[in-house]
């Protein structure tokens, strides 16, 4: 392996351990007993959720093809997923609100469990009912787990601001560390064991196996709106009503929408930009760097997220232009950097300078889920948590489903620009957001103001 590689990775590796490290009390809450045995269930739970999840992505593509389908037929299973996710996303999404948020939670790891068994078979129906699987259990993983954990947090009195606490650390074990050790756990499957392609998907059964007894033994259910009287259609109306009635919810949606959007559509590009004569780059070495980079943009923001200021609307700004910036670094190398003709050998100058670009990206990936999450705890209505961000997912989905289908048609350098262009509008509606956030505030400050003052302009405190 080249020097460059692991001069990158460990220098990432140093900043992560220097961070978390030099940390003090002012970087962190003074917490109850009982809130860091909630926090420490609950992570324990989400670090096998997403170990189970991240345990089948590096193989999937690799399964299809071992299976002998084509890219075409891959993609089509691709598009099916997402498609799913969109479709039935927002059902499951209110039945988590209606029936439990604990019994959604199971019904991700059944559902997933289902995908992963389809997996054994190398018929085309079989994988695309699979597909269609995972796209629901992605739904739940992504609105009913936090969904619970924020009821709960909020049930058993917890002090608001220590959902952060968890939230960071949920990103930093789950998106993080748990990814680096299911992609070398599942190397180990594949690679070492010679268990087989499908081995990763058994694997991540087990572990969302044991999940299920965990989440069965240990967790209590909380709901959304429980009402009988609220068939489905109502639940979709109130949803739709309160995301148009408060323009927080609406910059919040629209938000996660373009960074989520340019975030799977990089997940898709960055293969084929690192490596566009075919040179042999370390595909795995990579990707367990981009989780590194991810593991260090959430220990930033746990530091953000345990001081007053600045406030997470404020900082987002940043993230999102420096991201911007980031996926833009392709199409300018492009533009500047003479293209190389030679086939296979080692990453070009290009390609270092973009994989620079996007560990850049993968922290600011870090930072965006706990702060995303923190905004959500905020703003969107207890009573339809799961709908309202499942409803955040529709556009999402749109975008990536269109941006598969035509991955082809269209040029490296538009994608990534179009990417660009999504991530700097993030940055412009998280400004207006920081505004209405203030105005808001302000107009409190000054009604507590009058309270605090007689009809004759006298101060009741003085």
């Amino acid at each position: 392996m080249e020097p460059f590689y692991l001069v990158v990775f460990g220098s990432l590796a140093s900043l992560v351990a220097v961070l978390e490290l030099s940390k003090t009390s002012k970087d962190r809450f003074s917490t109850s007993s009982a809130f860091n045995s909630f926090k420490n269930n609950y992570l324990v739970v989400y670090s096998l959720m997403m170990a189970g999840d991240w345990l089948q992505g590096p193989y999937v593509y690799y399964l299809y093809s071992h299976y002998g389908f084509g890219k075409g037929e891959i993609g089509h299973l691709f598009i099916a997923g997402f498609g799913s996710s969109m479709l039935f996303g927002t059902v499951v999404g209110s039945l988590a609100d209606k029936r439990g948020r604990k019994r959604a939670c199971v019904t991700y790891c059944i559902t997933y469990i289902l995908s992963c068994i389809t997996k054994h078979s190398p018929q085309y129906k079989v994988l695309m009912l699979g597909r269609v699987l995972g796209g629901i259990a992605t739904s739940l993983l992504f609105s009913a787990f936090e969904s619970w954990l924020v009821a709960e947090h909020n049930k058993r009195g917890f002090d608001q601001q220590w959902l952060s606490i968890t939230f960071a650390k949920a990103i930093f074990l789950g998106n993080g560390l748990m990814a680096i050790l299911s992609g070398l756990f599942g190397n180990v499957l594949v690679d070492s064991l010679k268990l087989g392609p499908v081995a990763p998907f058994d694997a991540a059964s087990c572990f969302l196996a044991i999940g299920i007894i965990i989440i069965l033994s240990t967790w209590t259910e909380n709901y959304g709106d429980p009402s009988e009287n609220k068939d489905l259609l109502t639940q979709f109306k109130g949803a739709a009503a309160a995301i148009a009635a408060d323009e927080k919810i609406t910059l919040l949606g629209a938000i996660q929408s373009l960074f989520e959007g340019s975030m799977y559509t990089f997940v898709f590009l960055w293969t084929p930009a690192l490596s566009p004569n075919d040179e042999d780059i370390p595909h795995g070495f990579i990707f367990a760097t981009f989780m590194l980079s991810s593991m260090l943009g959430s220990s930033i923001a746990s530091r953000l997220l345990a001081h007053p200021t600045p406030r997470v609307e404020s900082y987002m700004q940043t993230v999102f232009m420096l991201s911007s910036m980031a996926l833009l670094l392709p199409v300018v190398t492009n533009l500047l950097v003479a293209p190389s003709n030679l086939k296979g050998g080692s990453i070009s100058f290009s390609g270092c300078i973009q994989l620079i670009g996007f560990c850049i990206f993968e922290a600011c990936v870090g930072i965006f889920w706990p702060s995303i999450m923190k905004m959500r705890s905020q703003y969107i209505p207890e009573e339809a948590r799961s709908t309202i961000m499942n409803f955040f997912r529709i556009p999402l989905n749109i975008f990536v489903c269109i941006a598969l289908y035509n991955v082809k048609a269209l040029p490296m350098t538009v994608m990534f620009g179009m990417c660009s262009a999504f991530l700097f509008v993030a940055s412009l509606l998280q400004r207006r957001l920081m505004v209405i956030v203030e105005i808001h505030k302000s107009r409190s400050q000054d009604w507590l103001n009058m309270e605090e003052v007689d009809p004759e302009g006298v101060p009741l405190n003085g």
